[in-house]
């Protein structure tokens, strides 16, 4: 990952999991260490990465790898507790190992365990330090083949860390602590602490806790040091999520994940060991994410991550896919997107910097919209491999929240996701976006690269057939189609945002589902809301879900309509122009007449079971709501009147 829009993706063939990764810092590559004991090391400097060498390791298993700076030497600790040197530009063994025996020596009497850090001293490249496992340290000398000093602690060790003089390293164990050494006297650590231990009343020593998977011990030259961990918390707390630990001078602050920690990376004003660090940033990789942590500010607030990490933030509902868009749409819309700052976000840049985004290798722009059923549009940019976030769209930020025990008291709002989008529309060229929601509403936005502060206009539609309550009809009687003038009372558009609602008792009419915002709203760059155009109940039923939508931008118009009716608006004039039920759409006149649907027994069956439950029962809602139509169709077929139905059949329906 670099800038917002670089990034690069590389597959290992064998499919091994990927222990760990080591950057030839300014050479453009990369060298990987794969589960399955293999060194692969990577050009990135080619358009796509390719794998350059690879070595095997077939008597022993990788556990840790050390690529220090500028150097052509790579370390490999392995499970036996051995290190190889591997010559980077050639990609073979040198042949120079050290033996785990020879390294501890005598220090202790049993195998040391694998090898859990290597690391070169910030002063003398030529010195390694090597960590086992069972709390064994080794400060090896490459040129004379003899260490220099050796350390033991009795709790495992999982990472080391130096200071940027190199004559301090610190280590983290399995019981929680922190392990400061000095190297003039190995004998014991001179600092021994457990950040989020419980201290004891009695004076001893603090409850252990959870192991500290990784240390970093980062230098300031105006300040304390920064000692950042993952790990370390108390047992007494089980059900606390993943952390990671801030300390600077006395102040701990504690971040807590949302997912499991895999590992982290301290971003630093300079790639020299041996200098002050002037740590600004912490990169942490999660199982399901990837954040960074500004150092900077007193609060440690997280950069807002430019890439597309988890598609389903929220799950996805609706796509849209546009190819060919004009070459400056897709700056426009990550200029107007990178000024949208959450509130809890850093004010600065993505500190990650690296490479120069282009539109990719396509000729064309591409252009994909995911709708969301937290009511969120993201616009992203499928021109390159992967897709990049440009814009993201709250259309929920124009209803009022609903408050606490207030759905029943006005107008109910859908069970779950009252605000997931159904469909959209857009105009790549006038830039026109619609929006249809599960809450039957549609919402109409224009693009404009200034902030404004304005009221948003609404219309209110009722859009209902009506029938009146008979059970069946009588064939001797009833005509099979009855006359819809006086069967069906006319519809009736509403327009305007403040209607009266009239109520016999309970019963709801001519309210929408959500209520617009009345008051001015501030709206950044980039899609602003036009008009809200939304569905009424009528005599106590909610209105249909919207299954389809249709925008003209050129004229100034959207079509949409439900299993109720048909509406279009006028967006320019802000009026609606037609508002015609299901029946009128499909009278007598037209060979392709439908059956009415079945009247409803009770009308308060719509009250009770309000339509509006969520995207997840939208479909099987509309299968249930066919059946029921097939099966009236049915019934009245085997009446008298059958012929006058199949001449109503249409021509393409099946002939029984």
């Amino acid at each position: 990952l670099g800038r917002p829009g670089v990034d690069c993706y590389c597959q290992h063939e064998s499919g091994a999991a990927v222990l760990q990764v080591q950057f030839l810092i300014n050479e453009g590559a990369l060298v990987s260490a794969c589960a399955d004991d293999a060194l692969h090391l990577w050009n990135l400097r080619q358009k796509r990465p390719a794998i350059l060498h690879s070595l095997k390791f077939n008597r022993e298993r990788i556990t840790y790898c050390h690529l220090p700076f500028q150097s052509k030497w790579l370390y490999v600790g392995t499970e036996r507790g051995n290190t190889h040197i591997v010559n980077i530009e050639s990609f073979i063994l040198s042949g120079y190992v050290i033996m785990w025996n020879k390294a501890i020596e005598l220090s202790t009497k049993t195998h040391p365990g694998p090898v859990v850090h290597l690391s070169d001293s910030p002063r003398d490249e030529g010195k390694l330090l090597i960590g086992y496992e069972n709390g064994t340290i080794v400060f090896w000398d490459l040129r004379s083949k003899r260490a220099d000093l050796r350390a033991y602690y009795d709790e495992a060790i999982h990472s080391v860390a130096w200071h940027h003089e190199g004559k301090q390293f610190m280590c983290s164990h399995s019981d929680g602590s922190l392990t400061l050494w000095n190297l003039k006297s190995p004998n014991r650590p001179f600092q021994t602490t457990i950040p989020h231990g419980k201290v004891q009343r009695d004076g001893k020593k603090p409850e252990s806790c959870k192991p500290i998977l990784k240390v970093e011990y980062k230098t300031c030259k105006n300040s304390e040091p920064f000692v950042i961990f993952s790990g370390g918390l108390s047992y007494d707390k089980p059900c606390r999520r993943p952390s990671l630990t801030i300390m600077h001078g006395k102040a701990i602050t504690v971040l807590e994940m949302d997912h499991p920690i895999v590992d982290f990376l301290t971003l630093c004003e300079t790639p020299y060991p041996n200098e002050f660090q002037e740590p600004y940033a912490v990169v942490v990789l999660l199982e399901k994410d990837l954040i960074v942590v500004d150092l900077t500010q007193s609060n440690f607030p997280i950069f807002e991550n430019p890439y597309p990490i988890d598609i389903h933030e929220s799950p996805v509902t609706c796509t849209e896919y546009f190819a060919d868009c004009p070459p400056d749409l897709i700056p426009v819309l990550y200029s107007v997107g990178a000024k949208h700052k959450k509130q809890g976000y850093s004010n600065k840049e993505w500190p990650i910097s690296g490479g120069a985004w282009n539109l990719g290798a396509q000729t064309y722009p591409e252009i994909i919209i995911t709708g969301h059923a937290d009511g969120s549009v993201k616009f992203w940019d499928a021109s390159a491999i992967t897709l990049q976030m440009l814009y993201k769209l709250k259309t929920s930020k124009v209803f009022e929240k609903q408050k606490v025990g207030e759905g029943k008291a006005t107008a109910e709002i859908v069970e779950e996701d009252p605000f997931a989008v159904q469909m959209m529309y857009w105009c790549p060229e006038s830039r026109i976006f619609c929006v249809a929601g599960v809450s039957a509403y549609v919402i109409v936005y224009r693009f404009s690269k200034h902030e404004v502060n304005t009221e948003i206009a609404s219309l209110e539609v009722r859009l209902q057939c009506e029938v009146e309550d008979i059970i069946t009809p009588e064939p001797e009687t009833n005509p099979p189609f009855p006359d819809a003038s006086s069967q069906f009372p006319s519809l009736k558009s509403l327009s305007g945002s403040t209607n009266t609602v009239a109520c016999e008792g309970t019963m709801k009419d001519s309210i929408p589902c959500l209520s617009v915002k009345a008051r001015p709203v501030r709206m950044p760059p980039g899609y602003q809301a036009d008009l809200v155009i939304q569905l009424v109940w009528v005599d106590g039923e909610p209105p249909q879900q919207i299954t389809s939508l249709a925008v003209n931008s050129a004229y100034g118009l959207v079509a949409f309509g439900n299993c109720s009716g048909l509406a279009v608006v006028d967006f320019m004039q802000k009026t609606v122009l037609l508002s015609m039920g299901t029946l009128d759409l499909y009278g007598s006149s037209d060979p392709y007449q439908r059956q009415p649907r079945s009247p409803r027994k009770s009308r308060q069956f719509a009250a009770d079971n309000f339509c509006m439950r969520g995207l997840s029962n939208f479909y099987p809602d509309l299968t249930k709501r066919i059946r029921t139509s097939y099966q009236s169709l049915t019934e009245l077929s085997d009446s008298p009147v059958s012929l006058e139905l199949e001449r109503c059949k249409s021509p393409t329906s099946g002939k029984g």
